[in-house]
């Protein structure tokens, strides 16, 4: 999903740069909500890691 995010995120740069503003503001709106989804799913797994006991693995 992190992929996707940084995916999303290069073509709103590129897009932005070559004065695209309708791509490059539905590209960075996309790149937006699928980071917070990954922020909300990394926070749900390191509560649900910490609520078993198991320490984080590096």
């Amino acid at each position: 999903m992190l992929f996707w995010t940084l995916m999303f995120l290069c073509i709103a740069i590129v897009a932005g740069l070559l004065g695209f503003s309708g791509i490059a503001g539905a590209a960075a709106g996309i790149a937006k909500v699928i980071f917070f989804i990954f922020v909300v799913l990394l926070v749900i797994s390191l509560i649900s890691g910490a609520l078993r006991g198991r320490a984080p693995k590096a």
